[in-house]
């Protein structure tokens, strides 16, 4: 098995992508630590899982909180050989009708609590020798979509980071695999933010067409074993990130008539 006894920490890991992920890894002999905010949720996920799994809840938007997971999780593993950075928040609003507040806090859990975690249990991996960081962002991080200038500014902000990071580590052995998924059938749209912060509450009809989640799992596993730097994940909608780099006309004609919901 790929990961067999690898230390492998999942945020995001009660739905959706994370908790996927959290099967696929521990299917390949990974022990997991698996977060989110809902402990319930984080419970579930575990009971499905033979293998060894610690869960700890955790608040990216809560800096204590993540001095407290990363403190639990080097006291009882003494390493983190894998950090999956997949916890994140949606949107579902024009830039116009975007509160203030809502586009900060989307910024807090998608960007500052994501490099608050990375930089706080970077210091770990390089005491140990090496590691690997990934990161989900999404296709809006390579381009802008209507009705989520928040969500793709936040994700926009992960590619500069973590580019930077896999220039800056690579003397430390650590390899950092930015993955960007596209349209995946996961609950995300459910917990995207209207404008005035307020939860969407509603399936988006390309949500519901997009790759199986268990499919995008499978893929980033295999790109994190692989060591990719950067990987597109998904159906038709990867072809907007070859549009947008070599016919950006063309790009922004389609996009300006895709339905965003």
């Amino acid at each position: 098995m790929r990961f067999q006894d690898k230390i492998v920490w999942i945020t995001g890991a009660s739905s959706g992508i994370g908790e996927a992920l959290a099967y696929r890894f521990a299917s390949e002999g990974a022990k997991l630590i698996i977060s989110s905010r809902r402990e319930q949720e984080l419970q579930r996920v575990k009971e499905k899982i033979s293998g060894e799994c610690l869960i700890i809840c955790l608040d990216l938007t809560d800096s204590n909180s993540v001095d407290n997971a990363v403190n639990t999780a080097i006291e009882h593993y003494g390493k983190v050989d894998i950090l999956v950075n997949n916890a994140g928040i949606s949107q579902r609003a024009f830039a116009i009708d975007t509160q203030e507040i809502v586009d900060r806090k989307i910024m807090e859990v998608n960007y500052f609590g994501t490099i608050n975690l990375t930089k706080k249990l970077l210091p770990y991996m390089i005491n140990n020798g090496g590691g690997q960081i990934a990161v989900i962002t999404s296709l809006v991080g390579k381009f802008g979509f209507p009705l989520r200038s928040a969500y793709a500014a936040s994700k926009h902000a992960l590619h500069g980071f973590f580019e930077t990071l896999q220039l800056e580590l690579k003397p430390h052995h650590i390899y950092t695999t930015i993955i960007c998924p596209g349209r995946i059938k996961t609950n995300v749209s459910l917990h995207a933010l209207n404008g005035d912060g307020s939860v969407y509450g509603k399936m988006d009809a390309g949500q519901e067409k997009g790759m199986k989640v268990e499919d995008c799992a499978q893929k980033i596993v295999n790109a994190i074993y692989q060591k990719h730097r950067e990987i597109y994940i998904g159906k038709a909608d990867t072809l907007m990130i070859y549009l947008k780099r070599y016919l950006p006309s063309l790009f922004h004609f389609i996009a300006s008539r895709i339905k965003p919901l």
